[in-house]
């Protein structure tokens, strides 16, 4: 394990060389909580509550998925790019796993957006935006705990995204809509609490809230007892789906994988 948590620190580090890139990232991060605050309190117009749903749940809504759209940035291109310049057979003869690797340089540059982008973003916030405070220590604790699994979830599907690269010759598109679609029904733009009934039973059949709302349930405190129960099995249940079907294609591409060089 102390091998792959080596390439998270190095990749972590990597990010760091590009001082001006992190400034950037804080700006662009600041940008996006203003414009979306400044759009839910013109809509809000001073009303308390909106079908049950206060401002401030819905701000605090919005920092926690600017977190975990921090935390759940990876290099999504990483799989192509190998395979592209021919150095995916290098690669496979390491004395590495190749998926583990790619995870643990995920999570490397995740962090690193985590303490330069978004960690700034969310003290700045908290002097002008109204947040809501977690409802208990427990229920903060749950929440990491669903962000992993949110994590995990979200990164199994990347990779089942990232398997086409054997197949196709960009998967560029394809993580383009992967990411609108997770953005849009994961509930990162648009809380869950104002779609339509019909669009959120369709939802509960994806992995898609798995990854951003019930982090958030936890963190406000909407779930408890079985409800919290149920929510961790489907998203444990969506990461030994994905992780199977994500090897499918892992295995069934390295079968086609041709790498001409001289």
């Amino acid at each position: 394990m102390t091998r792959y948590l080596s390439f998270a620190v190095i990749k972590f580090r990597s990010k760091m060389a590009y001082r001006f890139d992190y400034v950037l990232g804080i700006l662009d991060t600041l940008l996006a909580f203003v414009v979306y605050w400044s759009i839910y309190k013109a809509l809000y117009a001073g009303a308390g509550e909106v079908d049950g749903v206060t401002f401030s749940m819905v701000t605090t809504s919005f920092l926690i998925s600017l977190g975990l759209s921090a935390a759940f940035h990876k290099n999504e291109m990483f799989l192509q790019d190998k395979i592209k310049q021919g150095t995916i057979a290098n690669e496979l003869l390491k004395q590495v796993n190749f998926k583990l690797r790619m995870l643990f340089e995920d999570m490397g540059e995740g962090a690193f957006h985590v303490v330069f982008n978004f960690l700034p973003t969310a003290v700045i916030a908290s002097f002008f935006a109204e947040l809501k405070a977690p409802s208990g220590a427990v229920n903060v604790l749950l929440c990491l705990v669903s962000v992993i699994l949110g994590y995990i979830v979200l990164w199994e599907i990347s990779f089942i995204v990232q398997s086409w690269s054997f197949t196709l010759f960009s998967v560029w598109g394809l993580i383009t809509i992967k990411n609108v679609l997770v953005n849009i029904l994961a509930g990162a733009y648009i809380p869950m609490w104002f779609m339509p009934d019909w669009l959120r039973n369709v939802i509960r059949w994806t992995p898609f809230d798995a990854i951003y709302f019930t982090p958030v349930q936890l963190y406000l405190g909407e779930l408890a007892g079985i409800e919290i129960a149920f929510h961790f099995a489907r998203q444990i249940c969506w990461i030994i789906v994905l992780g199977a079907v994500g090897e499918y294609f892992w295995r069934s591409g390295l079968k086609k994988l041709v790498v001409q060089g001289g």
